[in-house]
């Protein structure tokens, strides 16, 4: 039996490297060029009461803490706000709450302002639902302003959890 030589002509296939690694690199341009760095939303600075670190020699510059006083009726409601020793508005307490605090405070933000040092307090009964708490701390810590966000207070701590009194 003859065997032909049969000359077999074999492509060699492979894989075209250097389109894929211009593909790879104009997707990482494109991605780098539109990512946009927002602020976090609902980005608060809060202290927790059990988490605070030690509290150090006060600043003589610095206001003290302005406290805001929560109270809970027996389902959770808000019944009562108040700031220090001043009773809040029934009808609009967290609209009356901002008022005041941007009175103290001011709307100058920055570093170096008043702003920048102002610390809150809230002292909330254990039973208020949380909705209220997301209220007062809307309240203080800014406003939206021609689409644009004023920030008043951004130190927010809590006081102890207390309960129904």
């Amino acid at each position: 039996m003859k065997i032909r030589n049969v000359q077999r002509h074999e492509e060699e296939t492979g894989l075209q490297m250097t389109s894929m690694i211009d593909i790879v690199f104009q997707l990482l341009i494109f991605f780098i060029m539109t990512f946009k760095i927002v602020a976090p939303e609902g980005d608060f600075n809060i202290k927790m009461p059990l988490a605070a670190p030690s509290e150090g020699i006060p600043d003589d510059n610095q206001l003290p803490p302005i406290k805001v006083r929560l109270r809970a009726d027996e389902r959770g409601r808000l019944a009562s706000a108040q700031m220090g020793t001043r009773q809040l508005n029934s009808s609009h307490p967290f609209r009356d709450l901002q008022v005041q605090i941007r009175e103290i405070v001011g709307d100058d933000s920055g570093p170096g302002s008043v702003a920048d040092s102002t610390e809150v307090e809230l002292d909330c009964d254990y039973g208020l639902k949380f909705e209220y708490v997301i209220d007062a701390i809307t309240a203080v810590s800014g406003y939206v302003k021609d689409g644009r966000i004023i920030k008043i207070v951004e130190k927010i701590k809590f006081a102890p959890p207390r309960g129904f009194e």
